[in-house]
């Protein structure tokens, strides 16, 4: 049997927080993740916003750390070494009742302490952004929002959890747990672990993990919502995130990505099945886009996708039976009960408070362990490895001096040496999408169709396997097939 002071449940983005801010303290942690690598379910796709707090109630856990999250970002991400761009947002209105929310969203904004907010008249939002459609009649202007790549945060925060010595179990998904004298038992299929206390970041599946052991509270609902990405060099195009509100309310996002490209989205909708896009969801989308920004250029999409997301409702038990409330939780919630600490339903904006949120359970898990020690040798910061994209000649040819893969360019899209994507390997990557995540690679304007064949082969070669068994993502989903193993 496996022991740890505290698992945490979960390795996207929050639970990789959560990691990392317990291992400030003295204590031994153990992460479970389902999957195989972090960042792979909720926290795999969604627009990468961050937040000022102007959409929040006033007064609510979730108004309070989106202020105090928003603030501290550039320093987060300084720290980790993850690029941020503090872009700032407008929020269009295109009608009387429009401007009428705007105005709401203003006071609402103030109310929380966002800093710098305004309402802009039509001739500063074209000043601003002139390829947006005539007939805007305002806009919120929040110089606070910013954008930053979900993975390349969430994987930051997993390496420098990693590094201050939380142990990390990938494919291990918690099938049982049970209540002990000295705290919780859990079971995987490789393993039984005991632990002391546990914090459950488990996204989707964090209802169910706490009734593995607790009476139901919350239950979570997925909604679903399409999105589509523009080609890398347009980002120019857009200087802020934009978002679109029509007569009837939100209608459009669009991000200039830190990485440069458009992203636009969601739709909202009943998911699918397995993250599939919806073709009438991207066939709106795309005539949204068309009505918001006529002279984007849609024939330069490189790639949708679908994100889900959860939609929390109370649950409670009335004369023997199990009722749901109908209305949505829309505060952040952290449900904890002898020294089992539940964040279910965390979305937007869970991105941008995902390193608070996870500083209040670690908090929470140390009150109840009688509060421990500082972990002494316990370093916040985080070297990323080398990016070539955008690297200055001179620093990049005494790279490739020092390392020659460096040298060899495996995606030209996105410009990703041979030495990026073994560097990805090292730090835990062990698929190709664990690969794209951390470098970039086959996610430029051909999706891999350059690269993927030498991606498959690194990989490979690197792990001792034949290419055969190299996987997209989860396990069973080979690239190769044949027996000449080509693509």
């Amino acid at each position: 049997m496996d022991y740890a002071d505290v698992a945490v449940v979960g390795a996207g983005v929050l639970g990789c927080f959560a990691a990392r801010a317990l291992t400030a303290y003295d204590l031994r942690i153990a992460v479970f993740e389902s999957r195989e690598d972090v960042c792979t379910g909720i926290s795999r796709a969604n627009t990468g916003i961050v937040y000022t707090g102007c959409d929040t109630k006033p007064g609510t856990r979730k108004a309070q750390l989106c202020a105090e999250a928003n603030r501290d970002f550039g320093s987060l991400c300084e720290t980790l070494g993850v690029r941020f761009s503090r872009c700032g947002s407008l929020m269009t209105a295109f009608g009387p009742r429009g401007v009428v929310r705007l105005e709401k969203k203003l006071s609402q904004g103030r109310a929380n302490g966002v800093p710098g907010l305004r309402l802009l008249t039509p001739a500063e939002v074209y000043q601003r952004e002139p390829l947006l459609a005539r007939g805007v009649t305002a806009a919120l202007y929040a110089p606070g929002t910013g954008t930053v790549d979900p993975w390349e945060l969430g994987i930051a925060a997993f390496e420098n959890a990693r590094a201050n010595g939380a142990a990390f179990h990938f494919s291990e998904e918690i099938q049982h747990i049970e209540r002990t004298a000295g705290g919780y038992r859990l079971e995987t299929p490789r393993r039984t672990c005991a632990v002391r206390a546990v914090v459950n970041c488990a996204g989707l599946r964090a209802d169910a993990v706490r009734e593995l052991v607790k009476i139901p509270a919350i239950r979570l609902f997925p909604t679903a919502g399409d999105y589509l990405v523009l080609d890398h060099d347009l980002s120019d195009l857009l200087r802020h995130v934009i978002f679109h509100e029509g007569e009837a309310g939100k209608g459009l996002t669009l991000v200039p990505t830190v990485d440069g490209a458009i992203l636009a989205g969601p739709t909202d909708r009943e998911p699918g099945e397995d993250w599939a896009v919806s073709p009438e969801g991207l066939e709106a989308l795309t005539a949204l886009c068309a009505q918001v920004v006529p002279d984007l250029p849609l024939e330069r999409v490189i790639r949708s996708f679908a994100a889900l997301r959860p939609s929390p409702r109370h649950i409670r038990r009335e004369n023997g039976v199990w009722t749901v409330d109908p209305r949505a939780i829309h505060d952040f919630t952290l449900l904890e009960e002898d020294g089992f600490i539940s964040l279910p339903g965390i979305k937007t904006p869970g991105l941008t408070c995902a390193h608070r949120l996870g500083e209040l359970a670690a908090e929470a898990a140390a009150h109840f362990l009688g509060n421990p020690g500082k972990n002494t040798g316990f370093d916040p910061r985080r070297s990323p490895p080398p990016r070539l994209h955008g690297m200055p000649e001179t620093e990049r040819a005494l790279l490739v001096q020092r390392n020659p893969d460096y040298g060899e360019i495996v995606c030209r899209c996105r410009d990703v040496s041979l030495g990026e994507i073994k560097e990805a390997l090292r730090q835990g990557a062990s698929t190709v999408d664990g690969v794209k995540r951390r470098t970039g690679a086959g996610m430029g304007r051909c999706q891999g169709g350059r690269c993927m064949q030498r991606v498959i082969e690194t990989i490979a070669a690197e792990q001792d396997v034949s290419p055969a068994l190299v996987c997209k993502d989860a396990p069973g989903s080979a690239v190769l097939t044949g027996d000449d193993g080509k693509l």
